[in-house]
């Protein structure tokens, strides 16, 4: 077996493993952020909820339900902003947004994204693009405040 088709396959693990086991999967009562996604191409729903102190995510959930890719996608995210600034939330999520939407054949820099670079394969189905992306979106939108998160992300 190559290194590339390990790499995919684990990959892949741990996107089933995250779709099975979400993590932060929950209602946050307490939350003082949240926002609603809606991919209607596939039907991916997500409200994610967000407990700010100050400038730093203390807490993060979502619920919903989608794709694998979707639900993974979710609960990785939440793992990964969980304590951070919201300077940080943003330099990933520009990260993750470059990572999933650069052409297949262009090398991506996926080292500052940890276990989000599991989603690097994801940019060679454009149409799973947006699966990948709701979650970001909908926590991007909770963060400003916004009543929906737009599900239309562009592929450009």
């Amino acid at each position: 077996m190559s290194s590339d088709s390990e790499l995919r396959d684990l990959y892949q693990e741990v996107i089933l493993d995250h779709n099975k086991r979400p993590r932060n999967y929950r209602v946050m009562e307490d939350a003082n952020h949240r926002a609603d996604g809606h991919n209607p191409l596939c039907g991916d729903r997500v409200t994610v909820f967000v407990r700010l102190a100050g400038d730093r995510i203390e807490d993060v959930s979502f619920q919903g339900s989608g794709c694998a890719i979707s639900k993974a996608s979710a609960s990785l995210m939440t793992d990964s902003v969980k304590g951070q600034s919201l300077g940080d939330v943003d330099t990933l999520f520009q990260g993750f947004q470059t990572m999933v939407t650069s052409p297949p054949d262009m090398d991506v820099e996926t080292g500052s994204l940890g276990k989000l670079a599991v989603f690097a394969g994801v940019r060679e189905f454009p149409s799973r693009v947006k699966c990948a992306s709701l979650a970001w979106h909908a926590l991007r939108a909770a963060l400003k405040d916004s009543a929906k998160a737009s599900a239309i992300v562009s592929t450009e």
